[in-house]
């Protein structure tokens, strides 16, 4: 079984051989494409909010997938990044419209005085309706042809997948090269030079620009983790808890936005400010520690070791072929 690429044929891995770029892009786009999908009808149902953030999640990672992979896969035109990017945006408004309720009730609700609770309650009953307009904005997305027309996309390709011709190299020469450009852009992060003290909400942008990041990073490097050892495994944990940090750093602030514009009493809601507040001082009690790690020279050069020695984890490499079973997955399910 061959797959046409530019110029030459890219054929699946044999048995006894190292699998290549071109094995791995197929595997984790196929699992991601399969994670969206398994969540559509879910989505649609509306009963828990766990599918819709599962496939916003998915859809992320394909994306990333797709940055990751572009010099290695030839997708169609309706498989395109931007396809994707508009649908997560759908889907995001809702995620974050849940999220936004769910805090409000949930977190800070029951600390605040009756009077601010009956004014927060104002606030929760008009992005209830908002959600209501997102959801149906959603379902009107995920009913659509140009959505079917992304999937058919998908589809069509993972049944008879193209590559470009640097699918042929081999996956543990070149995971390093992969891996190294999304490191140095966290590394030069301007973020990393401000100090604790000075961070405040009027800088909130720079670190929620950091969370993104983060976000890019973390999904990649899950990507490639079961071809490294636990001292990488260690370092994907740590931008996964800085990167839930920051997003309850993010999250207050969108919080605190959103009811001003939407609720003008909730400038005079004393506690839920010094509620907010206090859960990003929370967030941010050991910001310097680690940004000084990541200015440290001898810190960085590690992290740039680690990526240097990919083992092949898995024997036989069988995992890696071509393969149609939905079930089969070299990464495992999506979370936030």
């Amino acid at each position: 079984m061959s797959h046409n690429g530019d110029a030459s044929q890219h054929t699946m891995t044999a048995e006894g051989q190292s699998p290549t770029l071109g094995d791995l892009a197929y595997t984790i786009i196929g699992d991601q494409y399969r994670h969206i999908v398994k969540r559509e009808q879910k989505v649609l149902a509306d009963k828990n909010p766990e599918h819709l953030h599962q496939m916003r999640v998915s859809i992320r990672r394909l994306r990333t997938a797709l940055h990751v992979f572009d010099t290695v896969v030839e997708l169609p035109k309706a498989a395109s990044d931007k396809r994707l990017r508009n649908l997560a945006r759908t889907l995001g408004r809702l995620r974050d419209l849940d999220v936004q309720i769910a805090t409000l009730c949930q977190e800070y609700q029951p600390r605040l005085s009756q009077a601010e609770q009956a004014l927060l309650n104002q606030g929760v009953t008009v992005l209830q309706k908002q959600r209501r307009k997102a959801f149906a904005g959603t379902k009107d997305s995920l009913t659509r042809t140009a959505y079917h027309a992304l999937k058919t996309a998908y589809a069509t390709w993972l049944d008879q997948p193209t590559f470009k011709t640097t699918a042929q190299f081999p996956l543990l020469t070149a995971l390093p090269d992969l891996l190294s450009p999304l490191l140095s852009k966290l590394l030069l992060h301007p973020v990393w030079l401000i100090a604790e003290n000075d961070l405040s909400p009027d800088n909130s942008s720079i670190l929620h620009d950091l969370r993104k990041l983060c976000k890019q990073v973390r999904y990649q490097a899950e990507f490639f983790a079961d071809f490294y050892g636990e001292a990488f495994q260690t370092w994907v944990n740590e931008i996964k808890e800085l990167q839930e940090q920051l997003g309850k750093v993010q999250d207050g602030q969108v919080l605190l936005d959103l009811l001003t514009d939407e609720l003008p009493q909730a400038t005079a809601m004393p506690e839920l400010h010094a509620t907010i507040y206090q859960e990003r001082d929370v967030a941010l009690h050991d910001w310097d520690t680690i940004r000084q790690r990541y200015l440290d020279p001898e810190f960085r050069h590690k992290l740039y070791q680690l990526l240097l020695a990919p083992k092949l984890a898995m024997n036989p490499p069988e995992e890696l072929l071509h393969t149609t079973d939905p079930e089969a997955s070299l990464v495992g399910q999506a979370e936030g």
